[in-house]
């Protein structure tokens, strides 16, 4: 294979990654930044690193979870970086969707009490729990133990729990019955 087969060959490849993963890329983005425009410019970011790489990046194992570190990295290298507060907006940006009132008030809800996490718990919420990834998989990517997965999810979810914003949503006792607590 030549060296212009091989590049078309890796461009290809890059693309057909983009398309399956550009929108969960923008969907963890939009959790941690809690803004759309700063969450599309850190998956093009995440991805202009990736593509830079993408020889390695498409021989390891996960290429996913890769990009996915690649993009908690850039967030975390942004925060370091400008050393500004994060704000979170009242409302999460809508859509032409009919009739969705209820549904935009809940996900603003949910992303206001998001929005109160420290840093590390609310990375470690979101692929926990939004992204289903395993303890080890979120300590893999994060770059810390278990351990700290673990406490750092703890108090994330008890901070959600006790959060104002999302009470109206659950129902605590019904919930705590079902827990057996």
């Amino acid at each position: 294979m030549g060296v212009v087969d091989q590049r078309d060959r890796n461009e290809s490849e890059f693309q057909d990654f983009v398309l399956a993963r550009r929108r969960a890329l923008m969907h963890t983005a939009y959790l941690l930044t809690g803004d759309a425009g700063r969450a599309e410019d850190l998956v093009q970011t995440a991805l202009a690193k990736a593509y830079a790489a993408w020889r390695r990046v498409r021989d390891v194992e996960d290429p996913d979870a890769y990009v996915a570190r690649i993009l908690i990295n850039a967030h975390a290298s942004e925060r370091r970086r400008k050393r500004v507060r994060e704000w979170f907006p009242g409302t999460v940006p809508e859509s032409a969707v009919a009739d969705r009132a209820e549904a935009v008030v809940d996900r603003s809800a949910l992303m206001a009490a998001l929005g109160s996490l420290a840093p590390g718990q609310r990375a470690v919420v979101i692929l926990r729990f939004w992204e289903d990834r395993s303890e080890s998989d979120v300590a893999h990517l994060l770059g810390c133990s278990v351990g700290t997965v673990r406490s750092q999810a703890s108090r994330g979810l008890a901070k959600l729990r006790a959060s104002p914003e999302l009470s109206r949503l659950f129902d605590h006792s019904e919930v705590t019955e079902r827990l057996g607590r």
